[in-house]
């Protein structure tokens, strides 16, 4: 059997690794707490000075005022349609894509692999003009189409499908076939189901971008009932010290956070198994 070494050396060293990830861990959870506490704090206080943070009393009604604001709701509601329909659409092409790339024979498709990885390589700045002129002359700006089409070719999620499918033995499909499966029916019935965790992960990962997105956004919802949260928060930035306050804009921003939370709390495990590789393999 195996002993393990618990030698005073070894336990320092942990010790040490140990303060090393906590001082780390207060230092990145500063700004949340700052913002956590603006948001509970009345706005006339903090008008006074930003101080008044560290001190009782606390209050609601910042979170109450969210409630009152259909502006707020509506700019939560975009975020979902946008975010939601970005997570399907790619989900289910870059399935498709990586079906294809892995398990089909086509002309070209080692040529077509690599052009689609060198969408990794290209900045979204590098075409945001041609694509700008693109959606207008199909009048797709301020339109929920306009804010997801643009990011529903993912390099990454084709990829990532590309190398999961090649994993899974080929034996499976050609049991299928003995069975007169079409190869539509492989992909949907015997395959996909195989993938569930590369599904997971890219589905996680794309939610969270689509709900963070700034600069597409920024461009293309011009209307403010066509704002996203990230874009209807920063525009209230510009004369909030004089209209809402620094409290109801910590507020938006909590509440703006709130499913990146959820989707942290309850995916966590698909998303440390993402960041260790374990998807691919």
């Amino acid at each position: 059997m195996k002993t393990m070494n618990y030698s005073p050396e070894h336990l320092t060293s942990n010790r040490h690794l140990f303060w090393i990830a906590a001082v780390l861990g207060v230092i990145m959870m500063a700004p949340v707490a700052w913002i956590i506490g603006l948001s509970l704090k009345d706005n006339a206080e903090l008008l006074k000075g930003t101080e008044a943070v560290f001190a009782m009393p606390y209050t609601l009604v910042n979170y109450a005022n969210i409630l009152e604001s259909s502006s707020v709701f509506g700019w939560f509601i975009n975020s979902m349609i946008v975010a939601i329909g970005q997570t399907i659409g790619v989900l289910l092409l870059s399935s498709l894509a990586g079906y294809a790339f892995a398990r089909l024979e086509f002309p070209f498709r080692k040529t077509l692999f690599i052009i689609v990885l060198f969408g990794l390589a290209v900045p979204e700045q590098a075409v945001i003009i041609a694509r700008h002129q693109m959606f207008n002359w199909f009048d797709l700006h301020n339109t929920h189409i306009g804010l997801i089409l643009p990011n529903l070719s993912s390099a990454f999620g084709v990829f990532l499908m590309t190398q999961f499918f090649r994993a899974i033995p080929k034996e499976i499909d050609e049991a299928a076939m003995l069975d007169n499966a079409s190869t539509f029916r492989i992909f949907w019935k015997v395959l996909l189901p195989l993938t569930l965790p590369a599904q997971a992960t890219l589905g996680i990962f794309t939610f969270l971008q689509a709900w963070n997105d700034y600069w597409w956004p920024l461009i293309s919802a011009t209307k403010a009932d066509m704002y996203t949260l990230t874009i209807g928060i920063a525009s209230s930035q510009t004369n909030f010290a004089q209209s809402e306050g620094l409290g109801f804009l910590g507020a938006q921003a909590v509440f703006a956070s709130l499913p990146v939370v959820i989707v942290y709390i309850f995916f966590q495990r698909h998303i440390v198994t993402a960041v260790s590789g374990g998807a691919v393999k």
